[in-house]
């Protein structure tokens, strides 16, 4: 089977759930035998049927490779892999020499610099490579990887990244691709609450999202993304993509960093009490632009009141 070159034997994934498992089955489809851990058995089935190991622990995981990707929920998801409750079931007990961690979530720079003094410590390898784009793109290899940390693994794992994404950005040595992407997570976030205001006011003209999203999808103002949302939102499907929970988690990493930098986010913590207001009020698990529905409710109370 092929490999990348300066790649030797097996890959390893961690987290082969909605983002992982198509990721990582374009490695398999690519030639590459794969190595998983992950605790949920419906999300490994269809690498196990491609073929996949399955490791215990990522302990196991990291014995039988060198290069290991990790696409988890969010720091405690990290912290775990990485650290453990039990060190010899962790990454660090296992990682040295000759290891590289590509770790692809979005996750705070103050947990990730972390890792990287700890995995620099055993002489291991740590790229910071957050992705942009929905489970369609993962599927297509069409993401967009944003990197940073040890230059070394990022020319060594490069051909594999291009196996995963239509785009790389190599942004630096330290934690500067977490927070490219929580400024890309900002403007995704930022974009679902004044559309939402935008349509609350249309309507309230008149208008139905049918017509408004026709237009804004033929007009200056469209993105990339209010594309890849028009017609749901035209009909008012929001089956979750990205759902407002995790928006919150987000919002929530993203703040965080900016006190740390004291960056005012004056805008970007409304919005966060925006989504907070969804959830409480019943949208937790529905898509994050879901905000055009809540915030078409809290206007029509106040409306009636």
């Amino acid at each position: 089977m092929a490999q990348a070159q300066g790649i030797r034997g097996e890959i390893g994934w961690i987290g082969v759930g909605k983002m992982g498992n198509p990721m990582s089955t374009r490695l398999i489809e690519a030639g590459h035998r794969l190595t998983i851990c992950d605790p949920v058995t419906e999300n490994r089935a269809s690498l196990v049927a491609r073929g996949a190991y399955v490791a215990d622990s990522p302990a196991e995981l990291a014995e039988r490779c060198e290069v290991i990707f990790s696409t988890i929920p969010n720091d405690r998801a990290l912290e775990d892999i990485v650290f453990g409750g039990e060190e010899s079931g962790s990454l660090r007990s296992r990682m040295g020499e000759g290891s590289v961690l590509v770790e692809m979530s979005t996750v705070s720079p103050t947990v990730s610099r972390r890792v990287a003094e700890e995995l620099s410590s055993r002489g291991a390898g740590y790229l910071r490579c957050p992705i942009s784009g929905s489970t369609a793109l993962a599927r297509s290899g069409s993401l967009t990887a944003l990197a940073s940390g040890d230059s070394a693994a990022w020319e060594r794992t490069a051909p594999l990244l291009d196996t995963l994404v239509a785009r790389k950005f190599y942004l630096g040595a330290g934690e500067e691709a977490r927070y490219m992407k929580l400024v890309l997570n900002t403007l995704v976030g930022a974009t679902s609450s004044i559309l939402a205001e935008a349509l609350a006011l249309g309507a309230a003209g008149g208008l139905n999202d049918r017509q408004m999203m026709d237009v804004i999808g033929d007009s200056v103002v469209v993105s990339p993304l209010i594309r890849y949302k028009q017609e749901a939102i035209a009909q008012r499907d929001f089956s979750p993509a990205f759902s407002v929970l995790q928006m919150i988690k987000d919002f929530a990493l993203i703040a965080d960093a900016g006190r740390a930098r004291q960056v005012p986010m004056f805008v970007t913590n409304l919005i966060h009490q925006q989504f907070i207001a969804a959830a409480n009020a019943g949208y937790a698990e529905k898509d994050f632009f879901v905000l055009v529905d809540w915030m078409r409710s809290v206007y029509q109370l106040e409306r009636d009141g």
